[in-house]
């Protein structure tokens, strides 16, 4: 039975709610605690990255949690409404930390509040996507219902994006502080809002009842299924990228790029760029699908991100005084993200049915329990990364109490500074998408033909004609 257009759009606002929390997190958690509340860079980076050691505990584990619960509402849907409301009390909590607090109190309250929000956005990330391979089968309605939740958790990015800054400068004034809370607390809100609307109207369809694998099962299976092993790395390294300019662009705009209103530049450049993203989810990718395969597409869009941060690293060396022409790499590197984000759902969910094949097994929650922790990962690593450099170029505000708007900050740091934090934005990412490249094409195998024959086989076992 097709989905109806009730659950793909209960599920699209799904992916809408938790991508806006995830964004949040993702680009402004160390803006926050580094630059607003006064937590060293260095502290920051070393908690980010704890945490990710920490959730590559948690993750796999959670999708065991998933793959054995049964219950009357089915597997996945208590946890994704649990997890949703525990997540969004833990959102608000983080980007509310109380004034009174500094030194080594503060440090304490941003990893604990982080590491808990890992660990409850694991909670509802794992069954959120393992319900796409669960019912849907491989071909066109998996990629069209992965298309539109990516679309949709694009939308909910580029919301996030877009709007922080503008709505932290007319909720808090100038208090970035009081900002921050109030913002979070709007977004936790509608986060539970839309999850709660996924969840009363998606009905899990059947999926294949098997015992539960132990822990040790669970990673061995994980080593036995290569190709997600191969689609797990390759997220690693391409989400490192773009993760690390993702985290330093708000410092570009306002320690380099500069100007009293650098945010209002920061909001305008964040404007087309989640334009761009959401476009290539929605219209690019299904337009050059008609023309190439999904493995073509992926290298075309390698290429499309490389061209823009060449780009972008030779404007940022030129007397840069106009926003708009910084949408020519924005470009570039926002179409090639938002397409990548597609295809690379749609090659996890495919291991699946490769696994099952291979190995007998069919672990959604599994799988995708390692798509949650890489993703992850790599924002950790991409914030230490991010930590480092402004630590060494000396990147941080120096009050938080003035009428921000009124302060040119690019104009107190150094030449060599602005250099170090543009090498690092682009340089770096570009040399990450080049491995990311080599690994995916020495490796990855499962080719719009092999699925069509894998989905085939795997309905033979299943006995569906």
């Amino acid at each position: 039975m097709k989905l109806s257009g009730k659950e793909k759009v209960s599920y699209g606002l799904g992916a809408v709610g938790k991508d806006m929390v995830y964004m949040l997190s993702a680009s402004y958690v160390l803006y926050y605690f580094q630059d607003v509340c006064g937590v060293p860079a260095l502290a920051m980076g070393v908690i980010l990255m704890a945490a990710r050691v920490f959730d590559a505990f948690n993750d796999p584990i959670m999708g065991v949690i998933v793959a054995r619960t049964r219950t009357r509402w089915g597997k996945f849907r208590p946890w994704l409404l649990i997890g949703t409301v525990t997540n969004a009390v833990i959102l608000y909590i983080m980007f509310a930390a109380p004034p009174a607090l500094d030194g080594r109190g503060l440090v304490a309250y941003a990893a604990v509040t982080y590491i808990l929000w890992g660990v409850t956005y694991t909670m509802m990330d794992i069954p959120y996507w393992s319900m796409i391979p669960a019912f849907t089968d491989s071909g066109k309605e998996r990629e069209n219902l992965t298309t539109l939740a990516r679309s949709c958790a694009g939308v909910g990015s580029a919301i996030i994006t877009i709007v922080t800054m503008l709505a932290v400068h007319t909720l808090g004034g100038n208090n970035e502080r009081v900002g921050f809370r109030s913002f979070a607390l709007i977004i936790a809100v509608l986060f539970v809002v839309f999850i709660v609307l996924t969840c009363v109207n998606i009905k899990e369809k059947a999926t294949i009842d098997m015992e539960a694998p132990s822990i040790g099962k669970m990673f061995r299976a994980l080593i036995q299924n290569d190709q997600a092993m191969t689609i797990v790395i390759t997220i690693v390294v391409i989400n490192c990228a773009i993760y690390i300019t993702s985290n330093l662009v708000i410092y570009f705009f306002k320690y380099d790029f500069g100007g009293t209103g650098w945010f209002n530049s920061y909001t305008v450049f964040n404007t087309f760029g989640g334009a761009i993203q959401i476009l290539s989810m929605m219209i690019f990718f299904p337009l050059m699908r008609r023309f190439m395969n999904t493995i073509r597409v992926f290298y075309v869009c390698l290429a499309s991100a490389v061209i823009g941060y060449a780009v972008l690293l030779i404007l940022a060396f030129t007397n840069m005084s106009n926003v708009f022409v910084l949408f020519i790499p924005a470009f570039f590197i926002f179409a090639a993200n938002g397409v990548l984000q597609v295809l690379t759902t749609i090659f996890l969910a495919n291991t699946v049915d490769y696994g099952e094949l291979q190995n007998g097994r069919r672990d959604e929650s599994v799988i995708f329990s390692m798509q949650t922790f890489v993703v992850k990962l790599a924002s950790g690593i991409a914030a230490l990364v991010a930590s480092i450099s402004l630590s060494v170029f000396s990147l941080s505000s120096e009050t938080t109490t003035e009428a921000e708007q009124t302060i040119d900050f690019a104009k107190n740091v150094a030449a060599s500074s602005k250099a170090g934090l543009r090498m690092t934005m682009t340089i770096i990412p570009v040399i990450l998408l080049f491995i990311g490249l080599f690994w995916f094409r020495k490796k990855y195998m499962l080719t719009d033909a092999e699925m069509e024959r894998i989905t085939a086989e795997v309905h033979k076992k299943r006995g569906v004609s």
